[in-house]
């Protein structure tokens, strides 16, 4: 009823103003504020911010702004209900809006435990605005509006049982099955523990490993459990790890470099050789480079020397052979670097990997400049490439040749006589083209035109 006499009351407002009965007229403001609907009193919200910045004092002034943005925001969500951006700008609009009573004391300790709970209603409001469909992409934001509200619950108000039931609402309401989110859980786990309640806090990582297996949740579980120096429940723990995930790679080297730490290197060297024995691994790499280098620090050359010979039977990768080479020279062991850079060389070479080779042989070079002879620097030189240009014909999406393109090839000394056939290659594409250039009446193309091709 007072919204269909939106007029008068701005005119009473505006009469007591004049009269200067300012706080006759500020009531009238807020009495029309609370009953008006949000969607009709922006007028109103606009005459009271006015009022207020003319007639009242600092805290008049910000509870006007305050309301203003209030309004403002509730226009927007209005709008879209889903807009977690507009809910955490609120949620912390109402927050600082506490901090700042809060700071008055005593004084307003009636005024802070009102707007407490109208924080706490900011929360309430904003999580029930479930996302439409259970896709990860669309529940980062919400999931941040839980956590935020447990945070307040803690911190702010200092309601530990409230905060554990807010963690507890949003783990129920997060569709596990489909996705987890494991800064939940682990959030969780690390309020329980400020608590002082270990036993809560292993059960929420326990049941976050059997519904959320991920590597974060497994790494603070074992952490937990190190810090508190149980070494057999951080074993228990790595070895549900690799129960649930043994391709996780992070697994196998976490578990074993604990094994090394505690120097139980049998322990740890047959953790390695399992890890290694893995029909599939995620990051296969990571596990050779750290059995390597667990070998190298238990001063085993001969037993990482065995660990790259068996690496270059299932890959001939060129970090492979340089990384081979460079521990023969850190063993101090030259010669046997010289051996494998020789291998390497001829294994690209085979392979007909230029970019590798290339790379292979300028580490090559470094390393004779390092440890080798003048002749055997030359050598290593020698084996350098030419970069050249080169034409190719440029083939169109139906196979018909569009013309040609330039490329860059490199040309290795041992490679310029084994592959005397490429000129002739070059002398009969020439040839093809002159003779289509021929049937199309097209002149032939100038001497000098064609010694540029073939540069």
């Amino acid at each position: 009823a007072l919204a269909g006499h939106l007029r008068l009351v701005l005119a009473f407002a505006r009469f007591e103003t004049e009269e200067g009965e300012w706080e006759r007229a500020r009531a009238i403001y807020r009495y029309a504020l609370d009953r008006v609907p949000k969607a009709r009193a922006a007028e109103l919200y606009a005459t009271f911010v006015a009022f207020e910045k003319q007639h009242g004092d600092r805290a008049g002034i910000e509870e006007a702004i305050l309301a203003r943005r209030r309004f403002q925001y509730e226009q927007e969500l209005a709008a879209a209900p889903r807009n977690y951006d507009v809910w955490f700008d609120y949620a912390r609009l109402e927050e600082a809006a506490l901090h700042a009573l809060l700071r008055e004391g005593a004084a307003a300790a009636a005024a802070a435990e009102a707007q407490a709970e109208r924080v706490g209603e900011v929360y309430e409001r904003a999580v029930a605005q479930v996302p439409p469909a259970a896709e990860k992409r669309y529940w980062r934001r919400y999931v941040y509006l839980w956590l935020q509200y447990a945070v307040f619950e803690e911190l702010d108000r200092a309601r530990p049982t409230r905060a554990r039931a807010v963690y507890e609402a949003a783990l129920a309401l997060v569709p596990h099955a489909a996705f987890s989110f494991s800064k939940l859980w682990l959030l969780f786990a690390r309020f329980e523990l400020r608590q002082k309640e270990l036993g809560r806090a292993r059960r929420v990582l326990g049941t976050a490993i059997g519904r959320a297996p991920k590597a974060k949740v497994f790494l603070a579980y074992a952490e937990l459990e190190g810090k508190l120096g149980n070494v057999d429940r951080v074993r228990a723990v790595y070895e549900r790890w690799l129960e649930l995930q043994p391709h996780c790679c992070a697994a196998w080297t976490r578990y074993a470099e604990l094994e090394a730490a505690l120097q139980e290197t049998a322990r740890a060297r047959a953790l390695y050789g399992l890890a290694v024995e893995q029909p599939q691994l995620d990051m296969p790499e990571l596990v050779w480079k750290a059995y390597i280098d667990f070998e190298v620090a238990e001063e085993e050359p001969a037993r990482a020397r065995a660990l790259y010979e068996r690496l270059l039977e299932r890959t001939q990768h060129v970090k492979v052979w340089v990384s081979f080479a460079r521990f023969e020279e850190a063993a101090e062991e030259p010669g046997r670097a010289r051996e494998v850079y020789g291998r390497a060389y001829a294994a690209l070479a085979a392979e007909g990997a230029k970019e590798e080779r290339l790379a292979l042989a300028e580490a090559w070079v470094d390393f004779e400049e390092r440890e080798g002879s003048a002749e055997q620097l030359q050598a290593a030189r020698g084996r350098l490439p030419r970069r050249v240009k080169r034409t190719r014909p440029l083939l169109a999406d139906d196979g018909s040749e569009a013309g040609l393109e330039e490329y860059y090839d490199y040309v290795f000394p041992d490679d310029a006589v084994a592959r005397p056939h490429m000129k002739i290659l070059q002398l009969a594409h020439k040839w093809k083209q002159n003779k289509k250039r021929r049937v199309e009446g097209e002149p032939d193309p100038a001497p000098e035109a064609e010694a540029a091709g073939e540069a």
